[in-house]
């Protein structure tokens, strides 16, 4: 029998071993199949707090990791499959194991969606990214491109006229899905050029492994064409890792867990933090606080249950 197990092992799941392995809870971390999460595949981060030259991703999670070993934190790479709080103890399947705990903290993120496109892998962090807060201050003076049509598409392009020379906004149909208000800011901007009825086809590196342009094809003429950009901003959503949690725990239409109190799921024991339930934020730092505040009141919710 665990006292706490963590799900997920990026700021949120980090941040969450740190403080529940300091009040000598010796959580055990499942790390999943990406140890780190997202920031395991951010080159450079430069909004989180302490670091004012910035911070690699991996760097950053690699210290958190260490930090949460050091006070008796516990890791496993395996992924949870299966979950069950519906009886006395809380049941989490780890691969093909079902282990017990007294509590629990789902911290498994949210997976960014991408085009899906040859060499995708290798670009991300390198001219290919869907993040523009973290990211968008690189690339000043120079062309840029976000993919997507929705609202955050049109945040994402308002976000970056602060730094490019020039955003195409590039979006598969003839008009926005974004709210009017965000549709009558992006066209009032005159660095945003949308081009309608496109799609990429092709992202081109250059001999350094850099985004240097990409391919696109215009959807009713199939006419292709190159386009010059430096970075490639895709905003066509996240993709929450909640398939093991499906039907078990409150869930919205877009796949993200709902809390019912802050971190508190609807079962007692069960806390959730981090971009698995954050669809407006999604940045290191509140990860980084849900995940504490989840640890807190696991430890008060232990606390309590000895006390009874």
């Amino acid at each position: 029998m665990e006292k706490v197990i963590i799900v997920g092992s990026g700021c949120a799941g980090l941040t969450a071993a740190i403080y529940a392995a300091r009040a000598n809870l010796t959580p055990l971390v499942l790390e999943g199949r990406q140890p780190g999460g997202q920031l395991s595949t951010t080159t450079l981060v430069e909004n989180y707090p302490g670091f004012p030259d910035g911070i690699d991703g991996p760097e950053l999670i690699l210290n958190m990791h260490r930090q949460a070993e050091k006070f008796g934190a516990r890791f496993s790479y395996a992924e949870v499959t299966d979950f069950d709080a519906s009886n006395k103890h809380i049941r989490i399947k780890a691969d093909d194991e079902w282990l017990e705990t007294r509590a629990v903290i789902i911290a498994s993120g949210a997976a960014a969606r991408y085009l899906g496109l040859e060499g995708e892998k290798k670009l991300v962090g390198h001219g290919l990214t869907s993040c523009a807060t973290c990211d968008g201050a690189f690339y000043k003076n120079v062309p840029v491109c976000v993919v997507g049509g929705g609202d955050s598409a049109a945040e994402e392009s308002l976000f970056l006229t602060r730094f490019a020379s020039k955003v195409y906004l590039i979006h598969r149909r003839d008009k926005l899905r974004a709210s009017k208000i965000m549709q009558e800011r992006v066209f009032a901007n005159k660095k945003i050029e949308p081009i309608w009825n496109t799609v990429v086809t092709q992202y081109i590196a250059d001999e350094k492994g850099e985004m240097r342009a990409v391919r696109l094809r215009n959807v009713k003429t199939n006419d292709e064409r190159e386009l010059e950009v430096a970075c490639v901003f895709v905003a066509i959503g996240h993709e929450p890792n909640t398939k093991a949690y499906r039907g078990k725990l409150d869930i919205d239409s877009e796949g993200y867990l709902i809390p019912k109190n802050s971190v508190e799921s609807k079962y007692p024991g069960v806390f959730i933090a981090g971009d698995v339930a954050d669809r407006v934020y999604k940045q290191a730092v509140t990860a980084a606080g849900m995940g504490c505040a989840a640890a807190l009141q696991a430890e008060k919710y232990l606390s309590d249950l000895e006390g009874r």
